[in-house]
């Protein structure tokens, strides 16, 4: 394994991070506690120290998985949960960025992860309805009082970190980020850079899509979060497999997988980017830390952007309404 900073924060963590929200079935494939945990410690025992959850994921359960598999090892590992939604009955409705809730939320999750600091808090989603530096603010009190290390935001756009920022510095920034979804190169990436703050792209393989694994005869399940996405109608994934096309000439000529050209596109375009893929399988998972030992020069980003250029991505990444909630 290797490792990156995030940023100018001196936060160190593994070049590729594990995302855990699949162990709450998004995706339609539910998976044991057991076999989530077992999962999480094969992640450790290959040098993965960066674990990605959340207070909303499940609601609760996914933290609690997250708590007791890495409590032998909590040395070892860099752990990063978010708040930002009221929770009723089980079920998001709504952010909720409110200082006294984001408070509320950060005992709670310290009590299910079953450790003393939660390493890196981040605001899942920008709350219009609270400034964004009573939020920072909130997170400072925290910081202060040592129960939170560092400070990052979700989907914030950039006049949005800066105001942050000035309150309490921000160490990383998560949002969605591929080779199939590069609006931060426009919205958010000089700010990130001028500033000192790390980027840890979530779904850097598109979903599964970039896997290569997909197309318009998949079937997805009813609960399969990703039905309701545009990109995953079967017309989107029939038009968009041009990429996949590139992802898999590449891959040809590194003897590698289409996944792990699309991560290895993600870890050549910054230092400071940390890519967190999940999955709930052990050989997905090694097939994804072996893209941090694919180099691709400069010659070869060239090729794979050039080529990128001209292919017209079909659907958009989220309905309307959920969009409305990004800051990008």
């Amino acid at each position: 394994m290797k490792y990156r900073k995030l940023g100018n924060s001196g936060l160190e963590v593994s070049a590729l991070g594990l995302g855990c929200m699949g162990f709450s079935s998004t995706f339609g494939q539910q998976v044991s506690k057991k076999e989530a945990i077992e999962l999480l410690h094969a992640a450790v025992e290959r040098g993965v120290t960066f674990f990605d959850t959340a207070e909303v994921y499940g609601p609760y359960n996914n933290e609690e998985i997250v708590g007791e598999a890495l409590a032998p090892l909590r040395n070892k590992v860099v752990i990063a949960t978010k708040f930002g939604f009221n929770i009723q009955d089980g079920k998001s409705v709504g952010v909720n960025s409110r200082p006294e809730h984001v408070k509320q939320v950060v005992e709670g999750s310290l009590k299910r992860l079953n450790v003393e600091v939660i390493d890196l808090l981040y605001q899942h989603r920008v709350d219009p309805n609270v400034p964004i530096e009573d939020v920072a603010g909130a997170v400072k009190e925290l910081i202060d009082q040592g129960k939170v290390k560092y400070f990052g935001l979700s989907e914030a756009g950039a006049d949005t970190i800066r105001k942050a920022h000035a309150v309490q510095p921000v160490t990383a920034l998560q949002s969605e980020y591929s080779i199939w979804w590069r609006k931060p190169e426009e919205t958010v990436m000089t700010t990130l850079e001028e500033l000192g703050i790390g980027f840890v792209p979530f779904s850097p393989l598109g979903r599964g899509f970039l896997t290569g694994k997909m197309n318009e005869n998949t079937q997805l399940s009813d609960n399969d979060f990703r039905k309701a996405l545009p990109r995953f109608t079967p017309e989107a994934l029939k038009a968009n497999q041009s990429l996949i096309d590139l992802l898999n000439a590449v891959a040809k000529q590194k003897a590698a997988t289409p996944a792990q050209i699309a991560l290895a596109w993600l870890l050549a375009q910054k230092p400071w980017i940390v890519p967190i893929p999940g999955t709930t399988k052990l050989h997905r998972l090694e097939e994804n830390l072996g893209a941090v030992n694919i180099e691709l020069t400069s010659e070869d980003l060239q090729q794979i952007n050039d080529a990128a250029s001209k292919i017209a991505i079909e659907g958009s990444r989220y309905p309307e309404a959920l969009e409305k909630l990004t800051g990008l």
